[in-house]
């Protein structure tokens, strides 16, 4: 027994052999090429001024750097549980490095399409947490600041600890007696944009040096009585601004001898308590004015629940409000026209990095939010932000289900795309996207001959997106909302005056917004025809809605139907929620998907499948109850199937009652049967020793219901596909030789939870009296699969007449 035991053992942990994993490896391999959409969980961000491409990290530990649409590579650090906390770019070499959460660096090079980790250190020691990076232009050297107050100097080319420490005991003997004591962490270090051994140390407490690296000495101290949050240097040098957690900021005269500040502390949004502000940029227009961004310094009683980033021009002051968390930003310079040189062929040398430095002519503020990435175009007069060509929040709304389509017509295309541009017309500006590095491969480049691939997304507001995925990048191209076809979604029309009015001037901006009034709108199905453009949707009511391609606006009204599918089923008893409320018409439709007809199932649940067959003008929807097909040409209903069982139904004198009754009879009469044998088992075991022995008074009478009482058992919870075996898993429309095997007909196949397969025939009029004539239907068909599997696909396959089959896939 033991060594069978142990043969079953060794059976089960023996791997395939090599030749088994290779020719797996070539049948099976799967291997990420794309991300689209959003990175999770964005925990930093990082600039190269001379190859015009940012990075991107998470506190999954992925890296993702992003030049031109079509650039993007990508890199995981070895240990997922370890945020990015910081990157920085080695200016013009391709080369970056990462400060992770554990205290760990990491040397990445961009290298033939993707991100290689070259080295990894990390620093360990008492107080030598990391808390401040800032990169030498020379690019020799990055200098981490610690929680501990020193400075250390990591050799970029070794990726090892040098022996030029600044140490705090050093820095402190020329300083204020307040802060001999403990200055605290080092927050921030910034070099000199004209004078690299320069460097700017800003402690925790307040403490800001001015440190002379040549000389090993400090030049100027400076002191705020304020808990210090970042530094940033104007563009000439010879004055820096500090921001302070009491919402403050500090201009410093820096250039002369002088240590102190230009004018008294500025608090935007006081006189009350604010927030902190955790960054601030002070950049030059490319009108030469004096422009201040930073984001935070929100008064803590009113607005404490804000995201903003500020921008300040002159008397132009917009605060600019976001959805999620502010991770960090930068600005850019404007973009270089099309003639300019390649970054491979740029000058690399320190004096080119230091002159990108110096000009920071802020023409794009990027902003990395928690959830999505906003560009400001700061040449555009209204401040409107750029069209991202990728890294949109796909979840700006839940994504509810999605459809891909393939090979879709290219005039299709190009009317969506039209649809998608008039739609932000006045929303975006017309800007050249700015982070614009790298070069695309023309054959990555070029879009399939059979035409463009479409992804569309559904999600909880009721919206549906267009997205263009034919290529690396995932370009937002169109989105159709259904709300406006229901009552309940007004939109205030004095939003924009309201906001111009309000003080702090917040302007919204970014698409992420995860809240929906109303849950019914949710989009659970969408197809879209490849060929004709037609779309169909399903929604979370039971509504479904069809709509048409034009390419023009028009106002119209909208064809309306009810079809009860339980109008059966007496006495059936709907608990859920009522359905939407339909607009009165006619509606307005703008260029783009003009809605020509809407549904409406009764009861109204959710949509589970849905299948549309253009080439007859046919629709049908799958519910938890059952399915309707509808004539979409016509706006009629041809013919409806409930799936419920009488159990579900709530008909009869005992409903749903009679299966809970019959479930737990069944399940005494096992535990009486197991009973009885143990019994009998122990009775017979007894009477040869002892055949005296009376027997035990259970046995002398037949067992009854009062003697045995059966023990109820925890009930575990089950999923929804096996509560609701009725539920209308998947939609097929086929032409097929069901009805003979001489003419193949028109057909309907619905799969359904409990392994209910349902063929119907159609009879379609000719095209000459489609208009006019609707077509009919009728079951022909009803299999029982034995395995009550959910059904989650069907496929028809008609080799021979004579011989009609169809292949399904199932959950085991």
């Amino acid at each position: 027994m033991a060594g069978r035991m142990l043969k079953f053992i060794r059976g089960k942990g023996q791997q395939p052999s090599a030749e088994r994993q290779k020719l797996q490896n070539e049948l099976f391999a799967f291997r990420k090429t794309v991300q689209h959409g959003f990175p999770n969980r964005a925990s930093a961000l990082a600039w190269d001024p001379l190859l015009r491409i940012a990075a991107i990290g998470t506190a999954t530990g992925a890296l993702k750097v992003y030049g031109r649409p079509g650039v993007e590579l990508y890199g995981q650090h070895t240990n997922p549980d370890s945020a990015v906390t910081q990157i920085k770019f080695v200016s013009g070499t391709g080369r970056l490095v990462s400060l992770c959460d554990d205290n760990s660096l990491h040397l990445w090079e961009i290298n033939e399409k993707s991100l290689v980790e070259l080295k990894t250190l990390t620093f360990e020691g008492k107080n030598k947490k990391i808390s401040a990076v800032c990169i030498e232009c020379s690019g020799e050297h990055l200098l981490l600041g610690t929680e501990g107050g020193n400075i250390y100097a990591l050799d970029l080319n070794t990726f090892s600890i040098s022996e030029d420490v600044i140490y705090q005991d050093v820095v402190m003997q020329n300083c204020p007696e307040d802060f001999k004591v403990n200055p605290g962490a080092v927050e921030s270090l910034c070099e000199h944009p004209k004078v690299p051994s320069r460097l700017l140390i800003g402690y925790n407490r307040g403490l800001v040096v001015l440190w002379d690296r040549a000389a090993a000495a400090p030049t100027h101290t400076f002191v705020s009585n304020q808990q210090l949050e970042s530094l940033c240097w104007n563009d000439d040098g010879d004055h820096f601004t500090s921001s302070h957690n009491d919402g403050s900021y500090v201009t410093w005269e820096a250039g002369g001898a002088g240590e102190r500040a230009l004018k008294e502390p500025v608090t935007p949004y006081g006189p009350y308590p604010c927030k902190a502000i955790s960054k601030l940029l002070n950049r030059t227009s490319v009108d030469g004015d004096q422009i201040t961004i930073y984001a935070g310094g929100m008064p803590r009683a009113s607005y404490s629940d804000k995201y903003t980033v500020t921008v300040q021009q002159g008397d132009k002051h917009v605060a600019f409000d976001f959805t999620s968390r502010v991770i960090d930003f930068f600005t850019t310079t404007p973009v270089p026209p099309d003639g300019a040189p390649a970054p491979e062929q740029r000058p690399d040398s320190p004096a080119a990095v230091l002159a990108s430095t110096v000009n920071q002519t802020a023409a794009y503020l990027v902003v990395l939010a928690e959830e999505e990435l906003v560009v400001i175009d700061l040449r555009d007069s209204a401040w409107r932000p750029v069209k991202l060509p990728y890294l949109v929040s796909i979840h700006a709304s839940a994504v509810t289900t999605a459809q891909l389509v393939d090979n879709v017509a290219p005039h299709l295309t190009d009317n969506i795309i039209a649809a998608g541009d008039q739609q932000t017309a006045n929303l975006y500006s017309d800007a050249a996207w700015p982070i614009s590095g790298g070069t695309v491969d023309e054959e990555t480049s070029t879009e399939e001959e059979g035409g463009r691939q479409l992804l569309l997304t559904g999600h909880e507001d009721g919206s549906v997106r267009f997205w263009d995925v034919t290529g690396v990048a995932m370009t937002p191209l169109y989105k159709y909302t259904t709300a406006q076809l229901f009552s309940g979604e007004e939109i205030a029309e004095n939003t924009e005056q309201n906001d111009e009015e309000e003080w702090p001037p917040f302007k919204r901006v970014g698409t992420f917004d995860p809240y929906s009034d109303d849950p019914r709108l949710a989009v659970k199905r969408v197809i879209l025809c490849p060929l004709t453009g037609m779309l169909t949707i399903g929604g979370a009511a039971g509504q479904i809605i069809v709509a048409s391609l034009k390419t023009s606006a028009n106002t119209a009204e909208v064809k309306t139907l009810s079809v009860n599918i339980v109008s059966d089923r007496d006495g059936f008893v709907w608990k859920g929620h009522d359905q939407l409320t339909l607009r009165p018409g006619p509606y307005c439709f703008q260029q783009g998907y003009h809605v020509t007809s809407v549904t409406q199932l009764v009861p109204p649940a959710a949509v589970t499948s849905l299948a549309a067959a253009w080439e007859w003008g046919l629709v049908c929807a799958g519910t938890a109850h059952g399915l309707a097909l509808t004539d979409a040409t016509r706006a009629t209903a041809l013919t409806h199937l409930c799936t419920l069982q009488h159990d579900h139904s709530g008909a009869g004198d005992t409903p749903i009652s009679r299966r809970k009754s019959f479930k737990k009879s069944l399940r005494e009469s096992f535990r009486r049967l197991r009973k009885g044998r143990s019994q009998r088992r122990a009775t017979t075991a007894a009477s040869p020793t002892s055949p005296t022995q009376p027997p035990k008074k259970p046995l002398d009478k037949p067992l009854e219901d009062a003697d045995v009482k059966p023990v109820e058992r925890a009930i575990e919870a089950r999923s929804t596909d096996d509560a609701f075996g009725s539920m209308v898993r998947c939609l097929y429309f086929a032409r097929t030789f069901l009805v003979n095997s001489q003419t193949a007909t028109p057909t309907l196949w619905a799969g359904t939870n409990n392994g209910g397969v349902y063929a119907f025939t159609i009879a379609v009029p000719n095209t000459n009296k489609r208009k006019d004539e609707s077509p009919t239907c009728q079951l022909a068909k009803e299999i029982q699969l034995k395995h009550r599997a959910p059904v989650i696909g069907i496929t028809v396959l008609d080799p021979d007449p004579s011989d009609v089959s169809f292949t399904y896939s199932y959950l085991k």
